[in-house]
């Protein structure tokens, strides 16, 4: 007997090929049966019709940080309300394990690292986790039989130098000895189903003391070392950050992407491809290491988001304005001083030179303070203003518009939410996405999902785009656009039997109405422990969400199974070769 029917589904499996109309039967977490409608004789202990509804295989989010939220939330919420049913984790060189179990002192400096490079509540770090690990094997096992999306997590840089290396994991250099037992700890890590490496190099990368995170201060020959051992594991890869990521790549920092990739044998990935039509030059020089790669005997993909999402900013808490050069010292000061000093037209003044300059690099798009949107307010003296633009304000006032927003700051002590609207929503740019997209080294994703929490709500990527693609700017079919959501993450990941609507593949589905399917507004809501905020976003026209074969959604609701599995390499991934 079959556990569920979909009758009269117009599948879209995930392939890139023409839909299709058929019913699709469940049975023991597999697609048991794809059928022409009323040919399946099978019974089923429950059914429905879906005559009109696509049935798609479910998302596949390749960057998120759900590593500390899956245990208070094991919904991966909104990510699986938005169709996501496998997420991968343990990216940007941030795990919350291996933890040496010498060291007590260590998963406090994990939460605050995790708290101030990742935006995660540190409160809800502190409760909503058990830290009941040492291993990374036991950090899975944690997970196991208790969430409800699929997850996979590579092993984090910083994790691995703190393990073997305590402090001096920040700003020294490992001896021969502490490198061999780096690469054994990592070794068993693979060996209990990490997926890989992960690191950053990125100079935004700072932990809770303010210094620059662990695997920031790793030489090449580490990180080389640590790629030939991502090679003795199967199903395994590397995911990397370096700081030109951010705008454009040195010639070092792509010498080092591709021997990474070529030592190991194994796909690279980087975030997040930024495509803007005012930077022309941009994209082709982020895309040179995917070119050498190829060349070396590796591959390196670059994932890249398919909406624009919206970033909230604030003088008052530590944001993207704080990673503008020059900025992170004033918007660091006590909130009096700090007023004090954005309210010198001399510090104003060197503060947009800094801003403007070529060394702000993608953080240039940060500077166009006519542009912001005012969010909420907390004075009398700013009523009225939320939703209005500074530009619009400023000309009221006779002011210069950074001038005007700092004033409207200043009267909420800083803790006015701003709103910068995007300077790359312009036909170009979007002609740019469409035309980069069919790059075989591009990928889409890049979310974040699980990280800075108040800051965006990058999750609903997947229906955004699906909406945009059936009613909007309709830049790509939605025959591949699923794919690209779907079957084109799951190869990257060499995940085995996910990613279609195959029979006997794994029964991950999502059913939405091509009418409707679209992702709410971002809002905020205090539902983290300790009451912590988040954003978050209504999946709008998902009819349901299966996860092998259970329902977890049904109408943007969580049903309360937690039918997920911590995929671990080897057994839930198979080797993707560059070789």
């Amino acid at each position: 007997m079959l556990d569920h029917l979909i009758k009269g589904a117009t599948v879209v499996d995930g392939t890139g090929a023409p839909s299709y109309t058929a019913d699709v039967g469940i049975r023991h977490g597999r697609i048991a049966v794809v059928a022409p409608p009323g040919t399946v004789t099978e019974e089923a202990a429950t059914s429905e019709d879906a005559t009109g509804l696509v049935l798609a295989p479910g998302f596949v989010d390749p960057h998120t940080h759900y590593d500390a939220q899956l245990f208070w939330d094991p919904y991966a919420t909104p990510s699986l309300n938005h169709g996501v049913t496998t997420v991968a984790g343990g990216n940007c060189g941030f795990t919350l394990a291996p933890l040496h179990p010498g060291r007590p002192a260590d998963a406090d400096y994990t939460r605050r690292m995790m708290s101030k490079v990742e935006g995660m509540s540190l409160v809800a770090l502190e409760e909503g986790a058990p830290w009941s690990w040492s291993s990374f094997g036991e950090y899975l096992d944690a997970l196991e039989g208790r969430i409800a999306v699929n997850a996979g997590f590579m092993v984090g840089h910083c994790a691995l130098r703190r393990y073997v290396m305590g402090e001096d994991a920040v700003g020294g250099q490992p001896t021969p000895a502490q490198m061999d037992e780096m690469l054994a700890l990592f070794h068993e890590a693979m060996e209990a189903g990490a997926w890989g490496l992960s690191t950053t190099q990125s100079a935004t990368h700072s932990d809770g003391d303010g210094k620059p995170v662990a695997s920031r201060h790793a030489r090449p020959a580490e990180l080389l070392a640590l790629s030939r051992a991502v090679a003795a594991h199967e199903g395994t890869q590397i995911e990397a950050i370096v700081a030109g990521c951010l705008d454009q790549f040195s010639d070092e920092e792509i010498e080092l992407l591709v021997a990474m990739s070529a030592e190991a044998g194994r796909p690279l990935n980087w975030n997040v491809l930024t495509i803007d039509a005012a930077v022309p030059e941009r994209v082709p020089r982020q895309l040179i290491p995917s070119e050498r790669a190829r060349e070396a005997g590796g591959r390196i993909v670059a994932l890249t988001m398919p909406i624009l999402t919206p970033m909230n900013m604030s003088l008052g808490t530590f944001c993207a304005l704080n990673l503008i050069p020059g900025w992170g010292e004033i918007l660091g000061l006590p909130v009096p001083e700090r007023i004090a000093k954005l309210r010198d037209p001399g510090v104003r003044a060197e503060m947009l030179r800094r801003a403007e300059s070529k060394e702000a690099g993608v953080f240039r798009r940060l500077a166009h303070f006519g542009r912001y949107v005012i969010g909420d307010t907390y004075s009398t003296a700013n009523e009225g203003l939320t939703g209005r633009v500074v530009q619009d304000i400023a000309a009221e006032r006779g002011q210069e518009p950074f001038a005007c927003l700092i004033e409207i700051c200043a009267n909420d002590r800083l803790r006015t939410v701003l709103w910068p609207m995007p300077t790359d929503n312009d036909p170009a740019s979007w002609a740019l996405r469409a035309e980069t997209w069919q790059h075989e080294d591009v990928l889409l994703g890049g979310s974040d999902a699980g990280a800075h929490l108040d800051r965006m709500c990058g999750a609903p990527y997947t229906t955004r785009f699906l909406g945009d693609c059936l009613r909007g700017r309709k830049l790509v079919g939605l025959e591949q656009a699923v794919k690209m959501l779907t079957d084109d993450p799951a190869q990257l990941f060499g995940l085995r039997e996910r990613g279609r609507v195959e029979e006997g593949w794994h029964a991950d589905l999502v059913l939405f109405d091509p009418e409707r399917i679209d992702a709410g507004k971002a809002t905020l809501v205090h539902d983290l422990p300790g009451d912590s905020p988040r954003l978050d976003s209504r999946a709008i026209g998902i009819n349901a969400v299966w996860v092998n074969g259970v329902e977890t959604i049904r109408e943007d609701v969580v049903t309360g199974a937690v039918p997920g599995t911590v995929l671990r390499s080897g057994r839930d991934t198979r080797t993707v070769s560059t070789k």
